[in-house]
């Protein structure tokens, strides 16, 4: 699969959350949702950035760390990125409600990391078995703790996107799946990238990185309809601009290095347009997170959050 085919997948699964694509069947998988569904919510999505960069040697999660509530609070010191389990390739990062009840999500997964290491004794058969365990059931596990256990146990209303990276026990290439929870309901975890699929795949605020990747901003459609074209029109006119507008930025065998920078970069990109665009809430920003994970050196983190406020 070349890059060009990869980056028109992204594309199809951008169309397909922006409400574009009526084919569920995508070859390259993004989840039973659409962008807007979690936007309206009381904790958008819109309050973060995540961004993961796959590559040969690995994956790449960034994010920045400002949680935003409903009061209006924002807060910038947030942790969105986790080890799920020390010792291994496996990490997560999360967007949305930044909690379920009183217990955070940071805190939560670093519980269910327990489960996973064998620490709880009251959970002896949660513990991942190094030489067998797949990042499919990581994510099945992940989202059994936190919907069927917490979520359900919880009053209110919980809407969180997990992103979920690393490697199954002994394969050769990463892995990246997601669990949503909507609400009252969490689908199935869908794995968005398998091992033979490359990219850049990012999370929360959409708008600067799809307009400087794809070249189309989210109000695509809505821009078009105005115009007078019909629905029909607005997609053939969204299939013709696509493969000319749209920017690589990655191959798959980049170091790295490279991809924790070009993470950065992405990231770095979001907190500015939302800091300097006069109509958008200042719901990004914050200390910026990175860590990758690799077949060897597993979950390594690059730059951490709260070292780098500390040194602020």
């Amino acid at each position: 699969m070349t890059q060009i085919k990869i980056e028109a997948n992204e594309l199809a699964c951008r169309n397909k959350e922006w409400g574009w694509h009526d084919d569920p069947r995508l070859t390259f998988a993004c989840g039973p949702i659409a962008t807007r569904d979690l936007q309206t919510s009381a904790n958008s999505p819109q309050m973060t950035v995540l961004v993961s960069v796959k590559i040969n040697d690995g994956v790449v999660m960034a994010a920045d760390s400002a949680s935003s509530f409903e009061s209006g609070m924002v807060y910038q010191n947030a942790d969105k990125i986790v080890n799920l389990m020390e010792g291994l390739p496996i990490g997560a990062m999360a967007t949305g409600a930044g909690g379920i009840g009183n217990e955070s999500i940071d805190t939560l997964m670093k519980d269910l990391r327990r489960r996973f290491s064998g620490a709880d004794a009251r959970h002896p058969d949660w513990a991942l078995d190094p030489a067998t365990y797949t990042l499919r059931d990581v994510a099945i596990r992940l989202r059994s703790f936190l919907f069927e256990e917490k979520v359900k146990a919880y009053s209110g209303s919980v809407w969180t996107r997990l992103r979920i990276c690393g490697y199954s026990a002994g394969r050769p290439l990463a892995e990246v799946w997601e669990v949503l929870l909507m609400g009252s309901d969490s689908p199935a975890p869908t794995q968005v990238q398998g091992e033979q699929e490359f990219g850049i795949r990012w999370d929360g605020e959409y708008e600067a990185l799809s307009r400087l990747i794809f070249g189309l901003g989210t109000r695509f459609e809505e821009a078009a309809a105005k115009s007078g074209l019909s629905r029909e029109q607005v997609a053939d006119l969204r299939g013709k601009l696509a493969p000319e507008l749209f920017e690589l930025l990655f191959v798959e065998a980049m170091p790295i290095q490279d991809a924790v920078d070009l993470a950065r970069f992405l990231v770095e990109a979001t907190i500015s347009f939302v800091k300097f665009s006069v109509a958008r809430p200042k719901t990004v920003g914050g200390p910026i997170g990175i860590a990758a994970i690799t077949k060897h050196e597993g979950f390594r983190w690059f730059q951490r959050p709260r070292e780098l406020a500390w040194e602020i």
